[in-house]
Parts: C-alpha cells; structure tokens; sequence
C-alpha cells in the first residue's frame, strides 16, 4: 500500500542553474578583498581604523544577502504589476533629494538621502526602478509600439525627464548609464530603426554639447587626451591609475602590495579599485576579472534570450536591460581606469566600495535569478 501510494506522488526536482548565483558570490567577495587591501592606508588615516570602509562594505554585504533572501521570494508577476508605481517613487526620491537641506552634498554632487546611519543614492534606485518599467511598458505595448509616435514619445519623456533630474545633481555619469540601457531596450523591443538612430544622434549631441559647455567636464575630455601634460593637476588620478597598471605586469606585485592606494590614486578603493587589482594581481587577474563580468552577462542574456522563446517579455526585457546596464558601467569603469575613456565617477559593480550601488546591483540580480527559476519551473 506504502510502495504504491509512493509510486503515486512522484518527487518533483526544481530545475535551478548556480553558474550566475556562484559567480556573482564570486565577485561580491573579490570585492570585499579589494575594498580591504585599497583602503586600508586611506582608512587609517582618515578615520584611525584601518578597516573602516572593509567593515563598512561586509555591512553592505549583509544587507544585500538579506534583501536578496527576501527579494528571492517575490514573483515577476509583482514586479511587473507594480513598476509604475516603482518608478513614480524614484521620481519622487530625483526631487526630494534636489531639495536644499534634504539631500545630502558630497563633492560638489547632492545625490544622496540619509536615513539615519544609511545613505542611498538615489540614482541607483531609478536605475532599479527605470528597467523594471521599461520592461513592463514593452511587454505592455508590444502590438503598438512600431506603429506610431505616441508610445515612442511617452518613452522618451520618462528618459528625458529622468536624466534631466540625475543631471542636476549633478550625476553625469548615471544619465550616460541609463540612456544607454533604456535605448537598447527599445531598440530589441521593437523601435524602428529610424526613430532608434534619431534618439540615438540627439542623445549622443545633447550629451556631448553638456561636456563642452560644462567646464570640468571639458577640462576632463582634454585631460583624457594627454593626462601627462597636466599629470599633477587635471591629469593627476589617471596617470597614477596608469602607473599602477604598469606596475602590475602580468602577476602583479602581490595582494596587499600596492603602492598607488599608499595615497597616490585618489578613491582607490572606489572609482579606480580596478587598477588596483590590476596593480596587486597584475594582468592574469585584471584578465580573469574581465572574464568573470562576460561570462555572468552572458548567463543573463541567455535567460532574456529563453524567455522571448517562452514568450515571456517581461522577463525577457528585465533580463535584457540588466545585461546592458551591467555591461555598460562594468565598460565604463574599467575604460576609465585603464585610460580608454574620460574619466567619469561609476562604480564597478559587486566590486567597488559604495553601498547603494552595491544593494541594488544584488537586488537587480536576484530579480533577474528568481526569474531564471520560474522560466525553468513554468507549467
């Protein structure tokens, strides 16, 4: 009777993929090291704790396991019900955090919100926010987005609207960001190609032309042209982000034995931690690093790619606009360490210090993990 009623009730084995979850622990510990051994000069001078910013970052961690667990548990359905109602409170936060005495000025740029023993940079919440109603907004209007300008122009106000808030900030680098992630998605999500090269001209002269009337931004474009004609002023970071690539070689000079974060690259541990760990684990490193980020934008492109095929857009945008925002600030800042582009204040993701960064890059993570789940365990 047992054995049959055994037979009965088969075991059902949920299907689960640990490549990217594993690599992305991967990374996010390779960025706790690397946060350590940049900052730990930096710190101790600063705040007379060596281990300031490291224990700063495990806290983060922390957190983003936390948030991760509960985040796991939420379905795509949720996000993809709610996601204008996400982005209007991003919106909200853009503003809030632009009014004096609220928002809190950190060199020059006021992009954060403090609550309590926690800053958030609001930037990083609309990027969370702006992907997951992209994606729910092309999921939505599949039929009638190549067939007018309407939903097109609806598309390009939010995107306009947002990045004209992030640029009061200012936060350069974060508009750059989601210009390019919400372009591509209405590129695959069927803008025609037509409309898609007139946003793209207008977002590459518009862009271009607040580089040349802002000052510093201009002083940065010379400077990325022949640091070494201005290497104690202007040029100053990437030149000694370039020495410290030099130094490396191709098994660099050891873990914990950089000489750059000894106070010669300013933000060592934060916009150019890349050329430290280019400096300290040398090329092979900077290699493996490199192909650490592809093969985990490859694994969420293979789930966008899987989820068309299922006929799951949302999940299929969400996947795909992650890929691109991942891949687009993983490029930016390692060019800019490396002396290939301007310099521009981006983290690296799961590896730079900065928690609001850190957060979300998890969350966007586990959305786009929890969502491989249900494509492998879809009825």
């Amino acid at each position: 009777m047992s054995a049959t009623v055994h037979q009965a009730m088969p075991v059902v084995v949920q299907k689960f993929d640990w490549t990217l979850p594993l690599i992305v622990l991967g990374l996010a510990s390779l960025g706790l090291v690397m946060v350590a051994s940049a900052s730990i000069d930096s710190a101790a001078e600063r705040y007379g704790d060596a281990w300031f910013f490291a224990k700063r970052h495990g806290i983060y961690l922390l957190l983003s396991a936390i948030s991760s667990a509960i985040l796991a548990a939420v379905p795509s359905a949720i996000w993809q019900r709610y996601a204008g109602v996400l982005l209007l409170s991003a919106f909200v936060l853009l503003i809030i955090v632009l009014i004096p005495g609220v928002g809190r000025s950190v060199n020059g740029s006021q992009r954060w919100l403090s609550f309590g023993p926690v800053s958030v940079q609001v930037s990083e919440v609309m990027k969370f926010c702006l992907i997951l109603f992209f994606a729910s907004f092309l999921a939505r209007k599949q039929e009638v987005i190549a067939a007018g300008w309407s939903v097109f122009a609806v598309m390009i106000a939010i995107v306009g609207l947002g990045v004209l808030l992030l640029l009061l900030q200012p936060d350069f680098g974060s508009a750059v960001v989601i210009c390019f992630t919400c372009g591509a998605m209405m590129f695959v999500g069927g803008v025609r190609l037509f409309r898609f090269l007139t946003l793209a001209l207008f977002g590459i002269v518009g862009l271009s032309a607040m580089a040349v009337v802002s000052p510093y931004r201009w002083q940065r474009l010379v400077t990325f042209m022949d640091p070494w004609s201005d290497q104690f002023s202007s040029g100053y970071q990437l030149v000694q982000s370039l020495i410290a690539f030099g130094r490396g070689e191709w098994f660099g000079v050891g873990l914990g034995n950089s000489i750059q974060k000894l106070f010669f690259l300013p933000e060592a541990h934060t916009d150019f931690v890349f050329a430290i760990i280019a400096e300290e684990l040398g090329l092979v490193g900077a290699v493996v690093l490199i192909s650490a980020f592809a093969v985990m934008i490859y694994k969420i492109f293979s789930i966008s790619r899987r989820a068309s095929e299922q006929g799951k857009l949302f999940i299929s945008f969400t996947s795909f606009g992650v890929a691109i925002m991942l891949a687009g600030q993983a490029f930016i800042n390692m060019g800019v360490a490396a002396g290939l582009l301007p310099t521009k204040g981006l983290t690296l993701p799961l590896i730079s210090y900065g928690g609001s960064s850190l957060l979300v890059t998890v969350a966007l993570l586990t959305v786009v993990i929890r969502m491989d789940w249900e494509l492998r365990n879809h009825d």
